[in-house]
């Protein structure tokens, strides 16, 4: 699904919304693509398929790769180098993107990436992949 310039996922799996809720999907990033400043409301696993990616603090991820983030994160990253960047990536409740004094520009939660998916999908004429709860 596209989310932005330079930024697609392919979600894998919805989480049951009474544990937290969340995700795991393949994110896929352009060279150059920025994620920008985001807080996180879960804790975050990701491990890099191919590409690279530069953290906030100055570290290369590479391939292989794995970083975890804890509940309460808040970090900012991107694409580097020139290949694509696909990442694995297993997200525990909310996202929040900010701005640097903190305040909330949007939310993402479960919910809304279920309703974007099934959206996408009716769009193309395909059949969601969700569990039937719809997680």
């Amino acid at each position: 699904m596209p989310e932005g310039e330079g930024k697609w996922s392919l979600p894998l799996q919805f989480l049951p919304l009474e544990d937290g809720g969340g995700w795991v999907e393949l994110m896929r990033l352009a060279p150059g693509t920025k994620l920008t400043l985001h807080r996180h409301h879960g804790e975050v696993h990701g491990l890099n398929l191919q590409g690279e990616r530069r953290l906030d603090d100055g570290r290369i991820v590479r391939p292989g790769d794995y970083i975890f983030e804890p509940d309460g994160n808040v970090d900012s990253w991107e694409a580097v180098g020139d290949e694509v960047l696909v990442l694995h990536v297993v997200v525990r409740g909310d996202v929040d993107y900010v701005a640097r004094d903190g305040s909330v520009q949007q939310r993402i939660t479960t919910e809304g990436r279920i309703a974007d998916y099934r959206a996408f999908c009716a769009a193309r004429g395909l059949a969601p992949r969700l569990a039937p709860e719809g997680r």
